[in-house]
């Protein structure tokens, strides 16, 4: 008995998101789904959770075939899913999230439903408040409630979409210690990411899906360079990364507090220099997002100053900054940087900064999208909306939409939840255009990532600078150590 998928099909008009898929999944397993952004992951397991309902096959669960046509007749099927995202309501408390979100009558026992979900949370060993708010905790304990209230629904599978992405490791060691005991009692574990390692660690089986289709399984050990080859069609060489010279300093920061919500940095003095990358380290919530949304003019600075090119841009907001070079792309491609609903050419229209004319020329806006497709080797079509795209291929769009000459760029994760190639492709293009004089400044979870491109690493703890590193002077333990609020004998305090 386990989980079948099979001969899955859902296309998106010509696009084959996936074209006869079908796998199994043993009870009591951890399976691993690999592949390509674009592959088809997130829509297979979409339509396994009840988001899309597939043009055709079927699912079976213990022998019996179910009808997924929504995430709740998922789940009274027994079938949760835990998005990159975790789907909670921020204004409200952690305890009000499950009241929200609870089957049955609308008038709950609270009490009742206060005991047994700090049951539940206890079991694991999981550090959540019931009673706080929502929007302060971390992605990792956003993932732990959701977990929780998965169970509490009664999920016997458990999906799980590049889960390890904006957390610390200790969340990560928790988060794969309860993955292998929830297993261990007989819940189907199916386990989505890029990160052949964890994947390696934790999984004792794999599919792999390529362009729609599944390409291959395997019983895990598998080597590395197998599962690459299988999921690109080919071996896939990460570039090295060449220096750049850098220049004069382009964006000056002196004293600058920046406050949002329940966080505040504090006191931050920095220079950054033409062609200078600098990588942002620190646990989710330690005020990387607040730094780079008060740099974008998103926020403005309560105190102190900032200055690009020796102009002072302070109190200018965030449409002033975009017109003197700095851009900002967030962590939300989809929430914050794109608008659903619209169209790859009707994005490509609104970042036109040169063509202002009052009337567009369509057929001309058209044939420019699909230059920059080819260009950007985004797999969608001029006419696809922005939705149905893939993480990797959203991504793409953003990169396409920025503007030719930057002085400054922002970023939040510019990696989060892509494939080892669509990462280096991402990195080859920024890298580009660092060589053309643009400062980068980015944030990231993956401690290997800002060990590799950045020239310094700036390390956050609670809302503040904790050390400035060198990034060819420092390694991973050092870092990880300073996450956590150990301060380094070797760290620099000034940036």
């Amino acid at each position: 008995m386990g989980l079948e998928l099979r001969d899955i099909h859902k296309h998106f008009g010509p696009v084959r998101a996936n074209d006869g898929v079908s796998m199994s999944v043993d009870t009591g397993s951890l399976h691993g789904l690999l592949g390509e952004n674009g592959a088809g992951k997130s829509t297979l397991m979409k339509i396994l959770s009840g988001y899309y309902r597939a043009d055709s096959g079927e699912v079976v669960l213990d022998g019996s075939t179910i009808e997924l046509g929504s995430p709740a007749a998922a789940i009274r099927a027994g079938i949760g899913m835990l998005h990159q995202d975790p789907l909670v309501f921020l204004p409200l408390s952690v305890l009000d999230n499950f009241l929200l979100g609870s089957p049955g009558s609308a008038r709950l026992d609270r009490r009742q439903v206060r005991k047994t979900i700090t049951e539940l949370r206890d079991r694991f060993g999981f550090g959540f408040d019931l009673d706080a708010p929502a929007r302060t905790l971390t992605v990792g304990e956003r993932q732990q409630v959701e977990i929780t209230r998965l169970l509490w629904l009664g999920a016997r599978v458990l999906i799980l979409d590049e889960p390890t992405t904006g957390i610390s490791a200790d969340q990560r060691e928790l988060l794969f210690a309860t993955l292998r005991e929830l297993a261990a009692e007989g819940m189907i574990v199916v386990f989505v990411s890029h990160k052949l390692e964890e994947v390696e660690e934790l999984c004792g089986r794999v599919t792999v899906m390529r362009r729609g289709q599944v390409v291959g399984e395997a019983d895990m050990p598998v080597p590395p360079a197998e599962l690459v080859t299988m999921m690109f069609g080919e071996p896939v060489e990460v570039a090295e990364r060449a220096e750049a010279v850098v220049g004069d300093t382009v964006l000056s920061l002196r004293d600058v507090t920046v406050e949002e919500r329940l966080m505040r940095v504090e006191g931050l003095s920095l220079e950054v220099a033409a062609s200078e990358v600098i990588g942002i380290a620190g646990m989710e919530g330690s005020g990387q997002r607040t730094f780079l949304r008060g740099i974008s003019g998103l926020l403005r600075p309560s105190a102190g100053a900032i200055t690009l090119d020796g102009e002072d841009v302070t109190r200018a907001g965030y449409r002033a900054r975009l017109g003197s070079g700095i851009h900002y792309l967030p962590a939300g491609r989809l929430e914050e940087g794109l608008v659903e609903g619209l169209t790859i050419t009707e994005h490509l229209v609104l970042a036109e900064r040169s063509d202002r004319a009052f009337f567009v020329d369509w057929d001309k806006a058209r044939k420019r999208a699909e230059a920059r497709i080819e260009e950007y080797s985004i797999k969608g079509t001029a006419a696809s909306t922005v939705e149905g795209l893939s993480g990797g291929n959203q991504q793409r769009l953003l990169l396409a939409m920025l503007p030719p000459d930057l002085k400054v760029l922002l970023m939040e994760h510019p990696t989060r939840g892509l494939d080892i190639g669509s990462a280096d492709w991402v990195w080859t293009q920024l890298l580009a255009r660092r060589d053309h004089g643009t400062a980068i400044v980015f944030a990231s979870a993956d401690i290997d990532e800002l060990l590799r491109y950045s020239d310094r690493i700036l390390v956050f703890f609670s809302g503040q600078v904790l050390a400035v590193l060198e990034a060819s002077a420092t390694d991973v333990d050092e870092i990880g150590h300073l996450i956590g609020g150990r301060v380094s004998r070797t760290a620099s305090s000034s940036a």
